[in-house]
């Protein structure tokens, strides 16, 4: 059998906080990498170490500004270039994943444009985690280790010992999601049904499900504008419920976000480090990803199941 290609973890500029984490858990050194930008805002990168016959871990999340996802096609572009023998891209947010199809006329579907671009740039194999919507992993020619942050959150709401505890979704779509909770914490399950009129703007929402007198927790994939968050949790408050937890995967929080959370009546709001804090805030609190993808990238590079990585 032939030798094992050296492993190499590098990181993107928007995510090297999180890929330092990754290479502490993991017990490898971080590569060294640089991002050269000219004066009219264009830039390039450059591996300022070899990576020829190297099997490479690329962290990148892909959150807006749209440099994000263009600086991880160059370091795959680079590093293909540069004789690597694979190369991962490991994306705790998948940016554009909210355009998985075409639910309007003449509108683009974004998640499927980001794979093309993936696969074209080289990549081998992609590790992302709760993306908007699973047949995203169907965009893509290649192998996606999709991994679930229930796997931390899970555990941390057992250890909180909440007593008439009940999952809800803050919509229809992520009823699946919800169940998964309260099926490994045996709960029941509510859910928040809500009608839009166009994008970040919940027109309508109503209850389905019983609250009263229960200790709530929402559970979905990403909050943005957090107004379908706290609008649901202060709905829940006024049916009686005890108090409202969030658990949220992705922490875009964009425009009036902080704000909303600040003032709603959400007790706490849990949240990974797939994405930074903008600014603190006393209800938010994050937990860390960075074991789980550390194992995972050892799992994947030493050709192991990472199957008890999953709760669904």
């Amino acid at each position: 059998m032939p030798p094992k290609a050296p492993i190499k973890i590098f990181a993107g500029t928007s995510t090297k906080y999180l890929a330092e984490k990754i290479s502490l858990c993991s017990g490898r050194e971080l590569g060294s990498v640089n991002c050269l930008k000219f004066s009219d805002g264009e830039f390039t990168t450059m591996y300022e170490e070899t990576v020829r016959g190297s099997h490479l871990f690329v962290a990148q999340s892909t959150f807006p500004p749209s440099d994000n996802l263009m600086e991880l096609l160059m370091m795959i572009d680079a590093a293909k270039r540069a004789s690597a023998y694979k190369i991962v891209a490991v994306m705790p947010y998948f940016g554009f994943a909210r355009q998985d199809r075409k639910d309007q006329p003449r509108v683009a579907i974004g998640a499927k444009l980001v794979a093309d671009m993936l696969q074209a740039a080289g990549v081998d194999r992609v590790i992302t985690m709760d993306l908007h919507a699973d047949q995203i992993q169907g965009f893509f020619n290649i192998p996606v280790d999709h991994l679930y942050a229930s796997s931390i959150f899970v555990p941390h709401i057992k250890h909180m010992n909440l007593d008439n505890l009940v999952i809800a979704s803050p919509d229809v779509g992520g009823t699946k999601r919800a169940n998964t909770y309260a099926k490994f914490l045996e709960t029941p399950m509510v859910i928040c049904h809500k009608q839009r009129s166009k994008a970040n703007v919940v027109d309508e929402m109503r209850i389905i499900g019983d609250v009263a007198d229960k200790n709530v927790i929402i559970v979905d994939d990403m909050v943005d504008t957090a107004g379908t968050l706290t609008k649901a949790a202060d709905m829940m408050l006024e049916a009686g419920a005890r108090s409202v937890r969030a658990f949220t995967t992705h922490a875009v929080l964009s425009g009036p976000a902080y704000e909303r959370i600040e003032n709603s009546g959400l007790t706490e709001l849990y949240v990974t480090d797939s994405i930074p804090l903008k600014q603190n805030c006393d209800k938010i609190k994050v937990l860390s990803v960075a074991q789980l993808f550390a194992d995972t990238i050892e799992k994947v590079y030493n050709y192991q199941s990472i199957s008890n990585q999953f709760l669904i």
